[in-house]
């Protein structure tokens, strides 16, 4: 996909696609963060490196997750085979949810999907998850799937462009956009670096599903898509296979680099749309960390603190990954921030492991 694709100036034109609905999901045992911190704290009380990190938990700007199994299943040894059963029946259950949520605020049916995208990188299902979705709720037999690998945080961003495109090309039927990460699922008891608590204090398990059609006269309109991968930023951000699971990766750097190379990067994709920032009404970036969001709104030219949404679903769910950013244009949508008069542009943007940025324009 180029860095701009469907631009249109009225949201009234042919075949652009619209969000008809969007639901999200998160598993039953809350992470209460000070808890987390605590156990951490008596967990590794010996190890000098973790006790110096503590601070973290309090300055992440999360006070709660959401994990797909019970606190204490992180106090035991687990390894990959034993972690990626549980992803993929968590992984399940959470679609199914915010599927059935997102066809029930579209007053659809699961005959009216013709395609489905699924998006995750927290573990492996083959058949993919979206085949097992199929089964397990009864699709068509004949729906179009597209399951995507890899993306990471950036998942979010450009899996919906990516569902946005297939959207175009099926007229008559709804695209359904699933991504799903169980983050949580990550940590290691045994393992003392710094990505691990990092991680610790960062990640939560989450999932969304957006419903698209190029026929609906309501939501709004996916008019351009872009992305950028940053040269020489493969290491910065990603996972590590071992034994025992996936290792988190994370540069201390992502903050420095987003404050230095977003911006040019953003303006050139505005630009291939014709627009400047000047042209763009909200901002719904995915939420990495306080620190990047620091940056993204100086990068943006906000105010400190501007970014309400953002900031807003970090708080209250931590890093889901690539599932984070839905949260937040759901939250936007509830509220009434993409409703009113008020707005013509909504930018999303994400980014993951590569280094990528991804880019969504949405219009009234």
């Amino acid at each position: 996909m180029g860095a701009a694709q469907g631009v249109a100036e009225g949201a009234g034109m042919p075949g652009l696609p619209r969000l008809v609905a969007v639901a999200t999901a998160v598993p039953p045992y809350v992470l209460d963060q000070a808890d987390v911190a605590r156990r951490v704290r008596t967990m590794f009380a010996d190890d000098a490196l973790v006790q110096r990190l503590l601070p973290v938990f309090e300055n992440s700007g999360i006070e709660r997750r959401y994990s797909c199994v019970p606190v204490e299943w992180y106090y035991e040894p687990h390894d990959w085979a034993d972690r990626n059963a549980i992803y993929v029946e968590a992984a399940l259950t959470l679609l199914e949810a915010a599927t059935r949520e997102a066809l029930d605020r579209a007053h659809a049916r699961l005959e009216d999907v013709g395609a489905i995208v699924a998006v995750s990188t927290t573990g492996v299902a083959t058949p993919s998850l979206d085949a097992l979705l199929v089964e397990r709720m009864g699709f068509r037999r004949t729906v179009r799937r597209l399951p995507v690998f890899g993306l990471g945080c950036a998942g979010g961003a450009l899996g919906l462009a990516r569902a946005a495109s297939v959207a175009r090309d099926l007229p008559g039927a709804l695209t359904l956009f699933l991504v799903v990460e169980l983050c949580a699922l990550s940590f290691r008891r045994d393992d003392v670096t710094k990505s691990n608590v990092v991680a610790t204090a960062l990640f939560g398990d989450g999932a969304a599903a957006a419903l698209l059609s190029v026929e609906s006269e309501r939501g709004p309109a996916v008019t351009a898509s872009g992305e950028h991968l940053f040269e020489d930023t493969l290491d910065v951000m990603g996972w590590d296979v071992a034994a025992d699971g996936l290792r988190a990766i994370f540069s201390r750097d992502i903050p420095a680099l987003v404050e230095r190379q977003f911006r040019p990067v953003l303006d050139d994709y505005l630009a291939r749309s014709g627009m400047t920032m000047a042209d763009v009404d909200r901002v719904l970036p995915h939420p990495g960390g306080v620190k990047v969001l620091d940056a993204l709104e100086r990068a943006f030219g906000l105010r400190p603190g501007a970014l309400d949404d953002s900031r807003a679903v970090l708080r209250e769910y931590g890093n889901m990954s690539a599932a984070t950013v839905m949260f937040v244009l759901e939250r936007a949508l509830a509220r009434g921030a993409l409703a009113d008069g008020s707005w013509r542009r909504a930018l999303l943007t994400s980014m993951g492991p590569g280094f990528t940025a991804g880019f969504v324009t949405l219009e009234r």
